[in-house]
C-alpha cells in the first residue's frame, strides 16, 4: 500500500548507502557555512527566521526534514515538500545591495541550497572513508533530483553528475560575496549557544568545557571540509594542507562514530525505514 512503500530511494539505492552514515553531521555543518557567501541566500534566511533565537530547533527541523525525505514514505516525502512549498511561497526577502524585492522560493535560491547540501553531504562522506565508485557519485546526484523537486524545482535543471555540479559551482562563484551577515553568520554557526540543558550548568557558575571544545572542534572541521575557494573567500586558508588536516580529522572522528551503539547512530526514521524494507522484501525462494 502507499503507505508503507520503500520511499523515493529505498535500499539499493546510493543515497541509502550515503546517509548510513553518521559524519553527515559534519556535512550539514559544512552545508550552511557555503550557503551563507551567497547574499541572497543569506538574506532570505536572516530575514524570514528566528535561526539565532532559535539555532537548535531549527537544526531539529532541517534534520526531520531530510529524515522524511531520505527514509520517510513516498506519501510522507510528498507531504513535508508540500509544507515546505507553501511556507516558501509566503515569503519574501529584500536584496542587501540593490534593495530589491524577491522570492525565497526563487529556483536560484532554491538551487544553490539544495546544491550545497547534497554535495556536502557527499563530499563529507567520501572524504571520511566511505568507499564510493564514480557511477555511484553520479547516481547520487540523479537520485537527489527527486528531492529537488519536492522543493519546487525543475529535476532538469539540477545537476545530476559530478561534472554538471562543479560546472554549477564555477558558473555561481560570481556571485557569491563575504558579506557582514556571511561573517556573522559562520561566527554564530562556530560557537552557537548551547541547548538550554547543556548551558544550564554555566549560568549556575559550572564549567562545561568538554560539550563547548567538542563542539568547536566539529565546527572547526566542518569549515576546513569546504572547497578551497570558500575558505578564502572567509579569509582562511585555501591551502592543500588544510584539506588534508580536515580529512585526516573527519576520517578519525567517523571511526569513533561507528563504536557507538546502533540506537545512538541511527534515527527513528532510519530504522523505521530499514525494517519496513525487511517487511516489504520478497521471501528467498527456496528449493
Amino acid at each position: 500500500m502507499d503507505s508503507d512503500d520503500l520511499g523515493l530511494f529505498g535500499p539499493g539505492s546510493v543515497t541509502w548507502k550515503v546517509h548510513e552514515e553518521p559524519i553527515l553531521i559534519v556535512a550539514g555543518l559544512r552545508s550552511l557555512y557555503l550557503q551563507a557567501l551567497h547574499p541572497r541566500a543569506m538574506a532570505g534566511v536572516a530575514q524570514n527566521s528566528n535561526y539565532r533565537t532559535d539555532a537548535w530547533g531549527r537544526l531539529v527541523r532541517t534534520a526531520t526534514y531530510v529524515g522524511t525525505t531520505i527514509y520517510g514514505t513516498t506519501a510522507e516525502a510528498e507531504a513535508a515538500g508540500a509544507r515546505l512549498r507553501r511556507l516558501h511561497a509566503r515569503l519574501r526577502a529584500t536584496d542587501p545591495f540593490t534593495g530589491e524585492e524577491f522570492r525565497v522560493d526563487d529556483p536560484d535560491l532554491l538551487r544553490w541550497v539544495h546544491v550545497t547540501e547534497i554535495e556536502s553531504f557527499l563530499d563529507t562522506a567520501r572524504r571520511a572513508g566511505l568507499s564510493l565508485t564514480d557511477d555511484e557519485v553520479d547516481g547520487y546526484y540523479t537520485e537527489q533530483r527527486r528531492a529537488a523537486a519536492l522543493v519546487g524545482l525543475d529535476p532538469e535543471t539540477v545537476p545530476g553528475s559530478a561534472a554538471e555540479v562543479a560546472d554549477y559551482y564555477r558558473r555561481v562563484r560570481p556571485e557569491l560575496r563575504m558579506t557582514r551577515e556571511a561573517a556573522e553568520t559562520a561566527l554564530f554557526l562556530t560557537a552557537p549557544p548551547l541547548p538550554w540543558k547543556l548551558s544550564l550548568p554555566a549560568r549556575i557558575g559550572l564549567n562545561l568545557g568538554p560539550p563547548r571544545w567538542a563542539y568547536l572542534g566539529i565546527a572547526g572541521t566542518a569549515f576546513a571540509l569546504q572547497p578551497g575557494w570558500a575558505r578564502r573567500m572567509y579569509g582562511g586558508l585555501g591551502l592543500p594542507t588544510t584539506a588534508l588536516s580536515a580529512d585526516l580529522t573527519v576520517r578519525t572522528l567517523r571511526l569513533a562514530l561507528a563504536t557507538l551503539p546502533r540506537r545512538w547512530r541511527e534515527g527513528p526514521m532510519q530504522i523505521a525505514a530499514k525494517e519496513r524494507a525487511a517487511r516489504l522484501a520478497p521471501a528467498p525462494v527456496t528449493g
